[in-house]
């Protein structure tokens, strides 16, 4: 369930807690004729960006030959959790991401693994993200629309945010990137 607090205070923070739960999300090029398609996001929180596994003959990678802006759109396990990220989008050769980020899913999709000639992957360098969080409570929402109602005035049954991705990041989300890296032995 969406804290509506930490959104308020804490929206990268709990930005790339909900980025690590999904399973996949909404991937397109802005400004395109193309439509958005379904892409499993491996996020790399320390450098601020995420990484998609495919295929070298498909629509995203024959388009990002030269780098497009896009937009990666997710919604939460819950549905009460909605985010749209926008940055640069550019096909990234580099075997060592393959390697850091390589897992069964992918090994699903490519079954020459990760030395696959028809594999790829595409980095989404980030630039901002909106959200939007909203409480599951029924009990509160209702509550919510009933006030307004009655009261006048908007329900409070969510928040929204923004983070920029090119200010510095915060100090909170440091310490736990390094506290998570020295859980996973790195």
């Amino acid at each position: 369930m969406s804290d509506l607090a930490e959104t308020r205070e804490r929206p990268e923070r709990q930005l790339w807690d909900m980025l690590g739960q999904v399973n996949a999300g909404m991937l397109g090029i802005s400004d395109s004729d193309q439509h958005m398609q379904p892409m499993a996001p491996q996020v790399d929180e320390k450098n601020r960006k995420l990484w998609f596994f495919t295929h070298r003959d498909g629509d995203l990678a024959r388009a990002v030959q030269t780098p497009k802006r896009a937009q990666f759109c997710v919604i939460g396990p819950h549905h009460d959790y909605h985010a749209c990220l926008t940055g640069t989008l550019s096909e990234h050769l580099d075997r060592s991401v393959r390697d850091q980020f390589w897992n069964s899913v992918a090994a699903a999709w490519f079954k020459g693994g990760k030395d696959d000639p028809g594999l790829t992957m595409l980095e989404l360098k980030l630039d901002d993200a909106a959200i939007w969080a909203s409480t599951r409570n029924p009990i509160t929402f209702g509550w919510q629309i009933a006030k307004a109602n009655i009261v006048g005035g908007e329900p409070e049954v969510g928040a929204r945010a923004h983070v920029d991705f090119k200010v510095p990041m915060p100090a909170s989300n440091v310490a736990h990137n390094d506290a998570h890296a020295r859980q996973a032995g790195l």
